[in-house]
């Protein structure tokens, strides 16, 4: 069919990598704002903080939608078994040797900052053998439960994705993703989220620990989905590209309405009421047209590829893995220093981009066995 995706689409791959980078500057602010977190600056910031705050409602929807996309793509060229046995290489290994010898570092600095530890990290680090989940003890997931999250979901999803992998009902899919593709009905796909809020929004408030979750469980399940199916279709992206500036003026709107209600001052709901249900509404509509948007802009101005793309699009899911653990044991020491917010949170980006920079290229990339701790092929594929 004309209006399926057939050739590599290399907006789809700057969308990812750009998405990835903004995680790494959030949590490099994360030190600087008013929520909790690992490492904390004494004096914090009230605008970054806002900043931050908006940033969290679509930056991890939209990379869930994408790799959404991405799971459309690989079910193309693998058989299901061979899907699902490439996501437990690339998904569960990275995840569990980041919990064992990653992650434990981020929970050593953070519990030396609060005082409950004084020990050296050789002292404290076999604690994480003791297999105590964290906050009592060492062991998490930590930023990871994004990939526990997807993991998850690729899993459950099997047996659908198999179903589709039959010739007749393939093709109705097809079919439906074009009837999806409609900018009308693309809008419409706002309607689950606007649900979550008033069912699932204060009963399960955000926790990322998969279980008691639903909130955000359903909420990114259901981004996934439409990432697999409207993903497959041309006239998906060319709608997201011809009506990007209609969708950005309602994200804007919807911005404008939910920083002067809710999000200045910090002041969410926290019942039911007509108050959730506005911001339920405004809510969901300002993420999901955001995310058209974006889609729309990176496939005008972004379907293009270069050495930096070929280079940063391996290097994007190592540098995920490590950044966080990086900040934290930056951070550490950065927030001790006497010097303004900005400039600290400056120093912070450089360490954290260098740092991963150097540990990819030098460590992860040139040897097999770090390369599939780190999610990626065991040989470097230099085509994509």
């Amino acid at each position: 069919m004309d209006n399926l995706v057939t050739e590599r689409k290399y907006y789809i791959d700057w969308i990812r990598v750009l998405a990835f980078f903004l995680l790494i500057f959030f949590h490099c602010a994360m030190p600087f704002v008013i929520f909790g977190w690992e490492v904390k600056n004494k004096e914090q910031s009230l605008a970054l903080s806002r900043l931050i705050w908006w940033l969290h409602q679509w930056r991890l929807p939209l990379l869930f939608f994408i790799s959404g996309v991405g799971i459309y793509f690989s079910l193309e060229k693998r058989s299901i078994i061979k899907f699902a046995g490439e996501r437990i290489v690339r998904l569960f290994i990275p995840l569990l040797f980041a919990m064992f010898f990653t992650i434990p570092l981020q929970v050593y600095f953070e519990k030396t900052q609060k005082g409950l530890i004084h020990q050296s990290y050789s002292s404290f680090y076999p604690t994480v053998w003791d297999m105590v989940p964290y906050p009592d003890g060492t062991l998490t997931w930590s930023h990871m439960w994004f990939v526990v999250y997807l993991f998850v979901f690729c899993m459950l999803l099997l047996p659908v994705f198999g179903i589709f992998k039959i010739n007749f009902l393939k093709k109705l899919l097809e079919k439906f993703s074009l009837v999806l593709s409609h900018p009308i009905a693309s809008c419409l796909l706002v309607a689950p989220f606007i649900i979550y809020y008033f069912t699932l929004y204060l009963k399960y408030p955000e926790q990322q620990s998969l279980l008691d979750d639903w909130f955000l469980f359903i909420s990114s399940l259901t981004l996934v989905i439409y990432g697999y199916v409207l993903g497959r279709s041309n006239r998906f992206w060319e709608n997201c590209e011809k009506y990007r500036f209609i969708y950005l003026a309602i994200a804007i709107i919807s911005i404008i309405i939910l920083f002067y209600s809710y999000w200045w001052n910090m002041n969410l709901p926290k019942q039911k009421g007509n108050s959730l249900y506005i911001y339920g509404v405004v809510n969901s509509i300002h993420t999901w047209c955001l995310i058209m948007a974006l889609l729309g802009f990176a496939k005008r101005h972004l379907n293009f590829s270069n050495r930096f793309l070929k280079y940063v699009n391996q290097a994007v899911y190592p540098f995920y893995i490590l950044h966080q653990t990086l900040i934290v044991a930056f951070g550490f020491y950065v927030v001790q220093w006497t010097m303004p917010v900005v400039l600290k949170l400056l120093i912070l980006i450089i360490l954290c981009f260098g740092s991963l920079w150097l540990i990819y290229h030098w460590i992860i990339r040139p040897f097999m066995l770090t390369r599939i701790l780190y999610g990626l092929k065991p040989k470097e594929n230099l085509s994509k």
